[in-house]
């Protein structure tokens, strides 16, 4: 008995611990105002790389092997 009582004493501090880092992270971010917030958004994104977009599928690419439905009901014909 005396080792579950004091697993949940560890487990009650644990809990404890978490929601202490939690408020202080929480804030922390609520310190920013909002030009801060607006600044740091538009760095991240100035410093993103632009998204590539992929080549469209050739006709040959879409019918190419020998499960693709598509294939299948082309060489039906």
């Amino acid at each position: 008995m005396r080792l579950w009582k004091l697993l949940g004493l560890a487990g009650l501090a644990g809990v404890t611990a978490g929601g202490v880092v939690l408020a202080r992270d929480e804030r922390q971010r609520r310190a920013y105002t909002p030009d801060d917030v607006r600044a740091r958004l538009h760095e991240r994104a100035a410093a993103a790389p632009e998204p590539v977009a992929p080549a469209p599928a050739t006709a040959a690419e879409l019918t190419a092997g020998r499960t693709h439905r598509l294939a299948r009901v082309l060489r039906r014909r």
